[in-house]
């Protein structure tokens, strides 16, 4: 089925069920995680850090497990806690909370900040891989390690520099939106080569993952589009990436440019990546060979994360649950839903999904979702490229990021920096990005009354 027909039938359906009533809340249309949200309204800062609330009991105490690995400051070795030693030796956060503070989102540095808190640089050079994956940049690797333990070297500095660019709306109200740049400093081990490439990301929030690790590839292949052969101007592509515990090909699912196949290998990527910690998967640390201090450090084991503390992980990591919506059936919230359709975001940020039975995890099957994604890949314009390939996606393509939480980030991080490198300050910035495959859809958004612009705000501070 393709793309446009999928989703008139989707929104007959939802508007036969309500009624037809294009400005009423549809049935279950408030629970983004379908009986998995979790629904209570007064969660605060801690609302993307809830267990789905009919997790099996079985699984309570694994999942509290894995909530405190995931908050774990993981310390060099040797230590006296064996199983928790072995950062680095270069790293980028000593926790993964570090990054995912509250399991939510990360950002750029702010006011003055000279570091990175919750956001990484990953580093390439053209080329392939035997896998078809990037090419590590020689002396830094695949990922840019501003802290170390004692007696390594640091790899130097990162940081972000911005250029603003005005613009205004259709109605004559003026915007402007940030460009960044990436500035490394006190390179330690020379200068990078002349043809890296380097991407920011800020750290995705955790929530509802289990539920899109679900959906099958065959709905994935139903809303691709990859030749645009519906003339709609949208092509989302399924990014084919190397799946270590397979040894094959698999559908990419995770990261900004669905780079990782699974929540499994998305944590023993990050372990590694992020904090220097090996895994059965990833069994050698991060160290270039220009990087001697880091080859011959200490290290906590192999592998320093045992594979039964990885499951804990990524069972955390499956089973956090979506919030509830805020003001759900607000009227202003569902005139910024019929905007939302109106401008034809749903072509990309799919509204809703049905999970299959899950048998490892039946908590998570046969659930209605609202994830406002489609887990493709799309050509966003050279305003959002990175130029930094990596498998099937190009440097101009990212995966459609969900919508759900989103309006609550604010609360739980304390800011509302979005897109992959947090440079929107808000959703209209981000909006105002896109191009390639949502030029369309922004060019009609500039366009719109003041009236509408905040409505459809309001709907999505609403998610």
């Amino acid at each position: 089925m393709n793309r446009s027909l999928f989703l008139v039938l989707a929104t007959w359906l939802v508007l036969s069920s309500c009624g037809g009533d294009p400005l009423a809340l549809e049935p279950g249309e408030q629970l983004g995680g379908g009986e998995t949200t979790t629904n209570r309204t007064i969660l605060g800062k801690f609302a993307f850090a809830q267990p789905v609330p009919n997790l099996d009991l079985t699984r309570v105490d694994p999942f509290f497990t894995g909530n405190a690995l995931f908050n774990q400051i993981w310390v060099t070795a040797p230590a006296s806690v064996t199983s928790r030693d072995g950062l680095g030796p270069t790293f980028n956060s000593p926790s993964c909370s570090g990054c995912h503070f509250e399991d939510g989102r990360g950002r750029p540095p702010i006011d003055g900040e000279r570091t990175m808190t919750s956001m990484l640089v990953r580093l390439s050079i053209p080329g392939l891989d035997a896998h078809g994956g990037t090419v590590d940049e020689p002396v830094y690797g695949g990922q840019f390690q501003p802290l170390s333990i004692d007696g390594v070297p640091s790899e130097g500095d990162v940081a972000l520099t911005y250029v603003e660019t005005p613009g205004t709306y259709s109605d004559g109200t003026a915007y402007s939106l940030r460009r960044p740049t990436i500035v490394f400093s006190n390179l330690a081990f020379g200068p990078m080569m002349p043809t890296t490439l380097a991407s920011a990301r800020v750290a995705p929030a955790m929530i509802g993952l289990g539920l899109l690790e679900l959906i099958p590839e065959s709905d994935l292949l139903g809303f691709a589009d990859p030749d645009d052969a519906n003339g709609d101007g949208i092509s989302g592509r399924i990014n084919h990436v190397w799946d270590d515990s397979t040894g094959a090909l698999a559908v990419g699912r995770f990261g900004w440019k669905a780079g990782q196949p699974s929540l499994r290998a998305q944590s023993a990527g990050a372990f590694l990546g992020d904090m220097g910690l090996t895994t059965t998967e990833h069994p050698t640390d991060n160290c270039p060979p220009a990087q001697m201090a880091c080859t011959t450090a200490i290290n906590g084991g192999s592998p320093e994360v045992d594979p039964s503390l990885l499951d804990r992980v990524t069972l955390y990591s499956r089973t956090l649950a979506v919030p509830i919506r805020n003001n759900a059936g607000n009227a202003r919230v569902l005139e910024g839903r019929e905007v939302f359709r109106d401008l034809g975001c749903p072509s990309c940020h799919v509204e809703r999904m049905v999970t299959p039975a899950s048998a490892s995890l039946p908590e998570l099957g046969g659930q209605t979702i609202r994830p406002f994604t489609d887990m493709l890949l799309h050509d966003m314009g050279e305003g959002l490229a990175d130029g930094r390939p990596e498998f099937e996606a190009t440097g101009s393509e990212w995966r459609t990021p969900p919508l759900w939480g989103v309006g609550r980030v604010d609360t739980v991080n304390g800011h509302t920096f979005l897109l992959h490198d947090g440079r929107a300050r808000g959703f209209a910035e981000a909006i105002l990005w896109h191009e390639g495959e949502g030029l369309a859809s922004r060019d009609a958004f500039r366009t719109l009354s003041a009236h509408d612009r905040d409505s459809l705000v309001q709907f999505l501070e609403s998610l």
